[in-house]
């Protein structure tokens, strides 16, 4: 599974990376967590607002930092 938090690296994407990776070590999934901070290649996920979470090819969350429950969910 290939996850991409979107985002330049201000306070909220480095929250929800790190809420991110804390989901995935608790789900116990197998996951390639990037970053991703070229503006560029965030438009072509259609990611216009940061922090995003885009897992799987699908956007999930945009603008905001998700909860960890969120993304326990997003896993399964």
């Amino acid at each position: 599974m290939e996850i991409k938090i979107c985002g330049p690296g201000c306070a909220s994407c480095e929250k929800a990376e790190r809420i991110v990776r804390e989901a995935v070590a608790e789900a116990g999934v197998e996951a390639e967590v990037k970053k991703v901070t070229d503006f560029a290649d965030m438009a072509r996920l259609g990611v216009l607002s940061t922090p995003a979470v885009v897992i799987g090819g699908e956007t999930k969350c945009v603008g905001r930092v998700p909860k960890k429950e969120e993304v326990l969910e997003w896993l399964k």
